[in-house]
């Protein structure tokens, strides 16, 4: 089948972006379209409709494509939990864990098997794929073990485009340099160079990239101006980087940047309300007295949560939310404001029973089969009725210790196994990710800390974050498309 594959010279060259963009482009342009990615390392993970895992990106680029994702855009899917050791997902299901060292003897073949099955599988339903390569295709002590990059564009004989950040400095050196470090079959494949994250006069690069193409023998089809950060990028660490810039923003929220923090990506439609300020914050850092504080999602509940003790934080919360502070938990985070958290098996590697933060009344246990599942529901609170919409990826269950006549807390959705609140609507938790983009109920649950500010509460009648991230969608295609020359990669 067609293919365009995109590569980088180094992580965070850009190549989840410039593959986005291609994919509504194309979209745009009357072919049916899907996103692949072989192989990905994320902690921001997706849950499809028949209930597998794929990268957060590689869903996004569903969305661009104007389809929705399958596990066949990203068959393999690693999710780091510590102490060198991933998670394996194939094909949108847990398979093992391994550590790095023993990745290639164990899953290699698998892995390859998986993505010739889902490449065969996307063939047969689309016109023309857009690839995402992973770090850099010229990681010479790796290739033999690569399951992403060049690998993918061989099998395909996929024309490449190699995207380089110039931003960061040194990117002649890198595309030449990565260049000459490819096989020749493999340089040959690379039919264009994208400039990336480029400020100032354009005219001022011009002699740069004359001199490119003459020593490469490739030509530059794009320079793409350094565009806002639009995506969350699939590395956690970005979040160092993440700032609020709303120095006149009404509400100040907190969320806890636990060192294995996943599915950040939820907080990105409260990152885009306008009188919202979210500040990512290490469990080191003082918590100070924000509106809201949300411990979020995390791959390894049990170390994060013993972190979080040792570094006062566990305390700083329980205090806060004994103020009347709010105190939101998602998923790894609901678990850790329960009062048990047991691991009979080891299963996040370290077993026993741990203290939660004694805020809900739950006990959890950690168990070999994962729960992931898109879900359907309806909220109790803050407001009675509004449909919600999310999905689920866990493998803790749950249990509620509350006296069955006790009215303290109350089951935040028509599930109660979802969610609860307490009776003052102060300390909440759920397993639902995605909860903030359901546009009525984060603009409800926002009026709560409002109200408490004296502040005038937003309308609720507001659409859902999936339609502003169409716009956003569009928006990033068109200016892409003002600096990019994708003929010669679609005759």
């Amino acid at each position: 089948m067609k293919a365009i594959m995109v590569v980088g010279t180094t992580s965070h060259a850009g190549k989840s972006l410039l593959t986005t963009a291609i994919c509504r482009l194309l979209s745009r342009r009357g072919w049916r379209v899907a996103p692949f990615k072989g192989q990905n390392m994320a902690l921001n993970a997706y849950v499809t409709a028949n209930g597998g895992e794929i990268g957060y990106a590689q869903a996004v680029q569903a969305w661009a494509s104007g389809v929705v994702p399958w596990v066949e855009m990203n068959p393999i899917l690693l999710k780091p939990q510590g102490d060198m050791t991933s998670q394996v997902i194939v094909k949108g299901r847990p398979v093992g864990r391994v550590k790095a060292a023993d990745y290639y003897e164990q899953f290699f073949d698998l892995g390859w098997r998986a993505i010739e099955e889902s490449l065969q599988h996307l063939s047969t339903e689309f016109d023309i794929l857009v690839c995402e390569g992973a770090g850099s295709p010229a990681e010479i002590n790796l290739k033999h073990r690569d399951l992403t990059n060049m690998r993918i564009a061989k099998y395909l004989n996929a024309p490449t485009i190699l995207v380089v950040d110039i931003d960061r400095g040194g990117a002649f050196a890198h595309v030449v340099g990565t260049l000459e470090l490819l096989d020749p079959d493999e340089r040959d494949l690379i039919k264009g160079i994208v400039i990336n994250k480029f400020r100032g006069q354009r005219s001022l690069l011009d002699s740069g990239i004359k001199w490119l193409e003459e020593r490469t023998k490739k030509p530059v089809i794009g320079v793409l101006p350094y565009f806002q950060e639009i995506f969350p990028a699939e590395d956690s660490l970005d979040l160092l980087d993440r700032k609020s810039y709303k120095t006149q923003a009404d509400l100040n929220i907190v969320v806890i940047r636990l060192p294995r923090i996943a599915n950040f990506t939820d907080f990105d439609p409260l990152e885009s309300e306008p009188t919202v300020s979210v500040r990512y914050l290490s469990p080191k850092q003082d918590l100070g007295h924000p509106d809201a504080v949300i411990l979020p999602g995390t791959k390894t509940t049990i170390a994060d949560l013993i972190l979080l003790q040792k570094s006062g934080m566990a305390e700083a919360i329980q205090n806060y939310a004994a103020s009347g502070g709010t105190v939101l938990g998602i998923c790894g985070g609901y678990q850790m404001l329960g009062q048990i958290i047991a691991d009979p098996e080891g299963i996040e590697g370290q077993a026993g029973r741990f203290q939660g933060l004694n805020l809900l009344p739950i006990r959890t246990v950690i168990t070999g089969q994962k729960i992931a599942r898109q879900r359907q529901v309806s909220s109790n609170y803050p407001q009675a009725g509004l449909p919600v919409n999310g999905f689920e990826i866990h493998q803790g269950r749950s249990r509620i210790e509350q006296p069955p006549d006790s009215q303290a807390f109350q089951a935040l959705f028509d599930d109660v196994n979802l969610g609860l609140v307490d009776s003052c609507q102060s300390v909440w938790g759920t397993y639902l990710h995605g909860l903030f983009d359901n546009g009525p109920w984060r603009r409800a649950w926002l009026n709560r800390l409002r109200q408490q500010r004296g502040l005038k509460s937003l309308p609720t009648g507001v659409a859902n974050y999936r339609e502003q991230r169409e716009q956003i969608l569009d928006s990033l295609a068109t200016e892409v498309e003002r600096h990019l020359d994708l003929t010669p990669f679609l005759s």
